[in-house]
């Protein structure tokens, strides 16, 4: 029997890409037992970046902003889906720059740079070209400030 992500791959309909949940999401088993889709971390969210996603459940959406890790949603979550424990990172997500990148294509290009308050993106010289983003894993807090303003689509968050 073939694996249905497999047989997606080569009719070149990959597996959708994982949803990104709100910050400080329980483990996706527990989450989408836990989480009873009432929204109030979409209503209670500053930056509007939480929406609905696929089955009603919240996911992150980065085109529309950046996480500012202000914590409102875990305040809101009564059945605790959304769980800060003490010293605990958001989300283990950081940025990647995909082949569509300007920079990559010969095109001057530094916006996720600019918007990048971490500073986690930085640009290496090359000789003969633009010079190309480089992402410090260490620096990267998976804010996605650099998402919305890339004119390329070419970042995405993974973890």
């Amino acid at each position: 029997m073939v694996d249905a992500s497999r047989r997606g791959f080569f009719r070149g309909r990959p597996r959708p890409k994982a949803e990104i949940r709100p910050p400080w999401a329980i483990p996706e088993g527990p989450f989408v037992a836990a989480c009873t889709r009432c929204n109030e971390c979409l209503k209670i969210c500053p930056e509007q970046i939480i929406v609905v996603g696929d089955g009603g459940y919240p996911r992150v959406d980065f085109k529309r902003g950046e996480c500012t890790f202000c914590g409102d949603c875990v305040k809101a979550c009564q059945p605790q889906a959304l769980l800060r424990a003490e010293e605990q990172p958001a989300w283990l997500h950081i940025a990647v720059i995909g082949p569509s990148c300007l920079a990559q294509r010969g095109v001057e290009c530094r916006v996720c740079e600019d918007f990048c308050a971490a500073r986690a993106i930085r640009f290496s010289p090359r000789l003969g070209g633009s010079p190309l983003p480089v992402i410090d894993p260490e620096k990267c807090t998976g804010c996605g400030a650099c998402v919305a303003p890339c004119p390329v689509d070419a970042i995405s968050l993974v973890g």
